[in-house]
């Protein structure tokens, strides 16, 4: 199986049809397969709903036919196709209201760009910066870390960026939504989630 497509993203609904949050497709297999959940497929401007035995089925048909942005996993003896939303089917909880404060998310937010130099960079070659310093009384807060790569870090060392003489890009602010999935909905093969989101503004 592809590794990549294993680890792309899925949009999760409640049982109401509300999404709360994006997990792998690795883990929506899982919830397939138990009968947790079921897939919420976009054909012919509505959306319809199937358990893991119609998806596997629904998938060889497609797979004879493969669409722009379709994704497929090959399973033993035919190809699984990739969902992109899944429904539980036993879950009321609601969506979060809060974006969790960690690295993955903050990368995000800041769209794996330095926010001192302005170029991009994968993961491993980010760092987290204290906008002003621990050191100098500054807080663990959306509001006071921004991405930097190791250089610009290196740099401004344990200054704040008007010390250094370096200028934020952006001022870092705490996203109203997961900033994981407001990247995703960018990407031509989650426009299918615009429906189930609450619009951005």
């Amino acid at each position: 199986m592809s590794q990549s497509l294993l680890d792309s993203h899925v949009l999760i609904l409640n049982r109401f049809y509300m999404a709360i949050r994006v997990v792998d497709v690795r883990r929506t297999l899982t919830l397939l397969y138990r009968q947790c959940a079921e897939v919420i497929a976009h054909e012919a401007g509505q959306f319809i709903s199937y358990d893991f035995d119609s998806w596997c089925e629904m998938s060889q048909l497609n797979a004879m036919e493969k669409q722009p942005g379709d994704d497929f996993i090959q399973a033993v003896g035919f190809e699984l196709q990739v969902p992109r939303i899944a429904r539980l089917t036993r879950f009321d909880r609601m969506p979060l209201q809060t974006v969790r404060f960690n690295r993955k998310n903050l990368f995000a937010r800041d769209a794996h760009t330095c926010q001192y130099c302005g170029k991009d960079y994968p993961t491993h070659k980010l760092s987290l910066d204290h906008v002003v310093p621990r050191s100098q009384g500054g807080p663990t807060t959306w509001e006071n870390i921004v991405a930097c790569c190791l250089r610009c870090n290196s740099r401004k060392g344990g200054r704040t960026p008007k010390q250094a003489g370096m200028k934020l890009i952006t001022v870092p602010a705490k996203p109203r939504f997961n900033p994981l999935v407001t990247h995703s909905v960018d990407d031509p093969r989650y426009e299918c989630w615009k429906t189930f989101l609450p619009a951005a503004g």
